[in-house]
């Protein structure tokens, strides 16, 4: 392993996201902190509510360690339930209630979680103890007098987040404080305000939802919560934007071209109120329109996020000038304080370009109940100038042009869909456990400007008998909907190279939408 010293962001001593919330709740008690279609409530009402499932978790018996998983609709109640937990000194799991439930329970069992927080109407989410989440109405006002939170502890988990692994199964990634403080306490700092009026765009279940939330309720800004129908209708998002005079709006690269495009069909953008757009979860392709949306919106920004799931947020490059100007591909920039990147070029044999590595606040603790795992991705590494001993393998390819980090790919399978981390072998393990199939690979394929999207082929044991439409549903019940293809094809053989192995770059080539196989089956059979 041959490590050449990358960038430093220099140091950095963030504080806190516990405690610069409850500043934030004692210096603007009376400002708005969080709104919903059915909320509107200032930071002494959101500190009220929080008292509130604080005091159910100290029933409950929740102490500093503990892991407390919450579930619901997209809304108001999730931001109180998150801040009760991580106030408790508990560790935060997230449950998107549209994931499959053998999905679900392999999380809540694998996290060791011992309760559940839940929001809305009671739906099959199996568990450990059940606490639904109290109304807004039905809370003590109490001024804000019941908020007390745990002394925070850099090293604790803060939130563990699952993510797609190799063997069928997702790994679990337990995120600090530390790491979580210091990505919070960057966004306030580089961001125009740190009071902006900001979108909850992510899902729950999406470590950007933590950059929305946290970084806004710690600067004092305001949380707006996005009806969920929107993420799938960029004009309809265009002019919630507008309405609800949103400032900063986190999205992944795919998103931001749908709303870009989008807007090449409005007259006027003037009724836009925003100041930062921040994009991140794979290689931002500024395509023309989004050339053409920043150019027709001279005071708003764009940041291109690079990170992890296994570090948050790594770097930044921040578009300027003329966005005709703009180069095609976006560089990642560069770290944040407190990050050192790294590059392994053993391969390369470049100093210039290797295998990306992150050290220093935003490296996780690891991977739960994985410890070979962990010790593949989390590495020893002589210490560096700045004095780090362990770092990260993102598996991701960079350059180092004029000081600055440019994204070159993968060096292994993983991909991005829409956003969303997805490893094809996950896929593949689940499609070789289904009956009839004697072989499965999973793909990517390119869509359009900034699209892509899964593809499946499978050949069939001689003798057996493949259902497709039966193979896609127990897809959907092992499976989040990101990585579940829209259709399988049934190929008489696959592709070969000349070692033997399955050749992906022809199976893409034939599961490409312009050449189809003879024998698929789509989403839209359903």
């Amino acid at each position: 392993m041959i490590i050449e010293t990358g960038l430093w962001g220099g140091p950095a001593q963030p504080p806190c996201v516990l405690t610069e919330f409850e500043r934030s709740v004692r210096l603007r008690p009376d400002a708005l902190a969080v709104t919903d279609p059915e909320h509107r409530l200032t930071y002494r009402e959101l500190a009220d509510w929080i008292a509130r499932i604080s005091a159910l978790l100290r029933e409950a018996g929740i102490v500093p360690g503990d892991t407390v998983a919450v579930t619901g609709p997209r809304g108001a109640a999730l931001v109180a339930a998150a801040w009760a937990v991580i106030g408790a000194g508990a560790t935060y799991l997230p449950l998107d209630g549209n994931f499959p439930q053998k999905r679900l329970a392999y999380m809540l069992a694998e996290s060791g979680a011992t309760l559940l927080l839940q929001a809305g109407p009671e739906h099959e989410v199996p568990g450990p103890r059940r606490i639904m989440i109290p109304e807004w109405s039905e809370t003590e006002r109490t001024a804000g007098a019941g908020l007390t939170f745990a002394a925070c502890a850099p090293e604790a988990p803060l939130y563990v987040i699952y993510t797609s692994g190799s063997t069928g199964n997702p790994k679990g990634v337990a995120v600090p404080h530390r790491c979580i403080d210091n990505m919070a306490y960057w966004q306030r700092q580089h961001s125009p305000r740190p009071d902006l009026r900001t979108a909850q765009f992510a899902p729950m279940n999406f470590d950007i939802w933590f950059q929305e939330v946290l970084s806004t309720l710690c600067g004092g800004g305001t949380l707006v919560i996005m009806p969920e129908e929107l993420r799938q209708d960029p004009i309809e998002l265009l002019d919630w934007l507008a309405h609800e005079r949103i400032e900063r709006l986190f999205t992944p690269c795919v998103a931001l071209h749908m709303l870009a495009t989008a807007a090449t069909a409005a007259a006027s953008l003037e009724d836009l109120a925003l100041r930062e757009i921040n994009t991140a979860g794979e290689q931002l392709l500024c395509t023309p329109a989004i050339k053409e949306f920043f150019g027709r919106l001279p005071n708003c920004r764009l940041n291109n996020h690079y990170g992890q799931s296994e570090s948050h947020t790594v770097s930044v490059h921040t578009l300027d000038g003329p966005s005709d100007a703009w180069p095609s591909l976006a560089p990642i920039g560069l770290p944040l304080p407190g990050c050192e990147v790294l590059l392994d070029t053993t391969e390369s044999g470049d100093g210039l370009v290797g295998e990306l590595l992150v050290a220093g606040l935003p490296v996780s603790l690891g991977y739960l109940n994985q410890p070979e795992l962990t010790a593949q991705r989390y590495v020893r590494v002589p210490p560096t100038a700045y004095g780090h001993t362990r770092a990260f393998r993102t598996g991701d390819l960079a350059r180092v042009e004029n000081g600055v980090l440019h994204f070159l790919g993968r060096i292994d399978d993983e991909v991005k869909i829409r956003g969303f981390r997805v490893n094809p072998l996950e896929v593949e393990a689940c499609l070789g456990k289904l009956p009839g199939v004697a072989e499965a690979v999973c793909v990517p394929v390119t869509l359009g400007a900034g699209s892509r999207q899964l593809r499946a082929a499978v050949t069939v044991a001689a003798g057996e008998r493949f259902d497709a439409v039966a193979s896609l549903a127990a897809l959907r019940d092992e499976l989040p909907w990101f990585s579940v293809p829209p259709s399988i094809a049934v190929l008489p053989a696959l592709p070969r190279k000349s070692s033997g192995k399955a050749d992906r770059a022809a199976v893409a080539r034939l599961l490409s939408p312009t050449r189809r196989p003879a024998v698929t089956v789509d989403a839209e059979e359903r």
